[in-house]
């Protein structure tokens, strides 16, 4: 450890060592994970891999990314983020095709918030190579 780590720590001592875990529920920092696609440095390689970064760009407030990975046939002008809604977790419960050897997929989950919970079946098609969402279907 250099003795400017050192410095750096005792200075701030409530400065975390890491990087917390990204928002969409995987093992991996924000920036190693859904952030490499909201900044479009690359696309998401599955539908569930989509559906993870579109959970954290809710999070995160992010209408770009959003409006960008909505298909065309179904984009609204705009994203209406529900004022003081804080998301709490994801949980992906089944993905149905989806990969890269795939057109369409589905995948279902659970996003958690204050409050309650959001289950949704969503569908996913592939544009000119890239991974979109289509729409989804509430789940009871």
């Amino acid at each position: 450890m250099s003795r400017h780590t050192q410095r750096f720590r005792r200075r701030h001592p409530s400065t975390p060592a890491h990087n917390a875990h990204c928002p969409c529920g995987l093992a991996e920092t924000y920036e190693n994970c859904c952030g490499r696609f909201h900044t479009g440095d690359t696309s998401p390689p599955t539908a569930e891999a989509l559906m993870r970064s579109r959970y954290t760009a809710f999070v995160k407030r992010d209408e770009r990314y959003l409006l960008r990975t909505w298909h065309p046939r179904t984009r609204p002008a705009r994203v209406d983020f529900e004022p003081g809604l804080t998301w709490t977790g994801l949980e992906v419960l089944e993905t149905t095709d989806g990969s890269a050897f795939h057109s369409t997929g589905t995948v279902t989950f659970r996003a958690s918030y204050r409050g309650g919970a959001l289950h949704e079946r969503s569908r996913f098609e592939r544009v000119e190579g890239a991974w979109v969402y289509v729409d989804g279907d509430f789940v009871e």
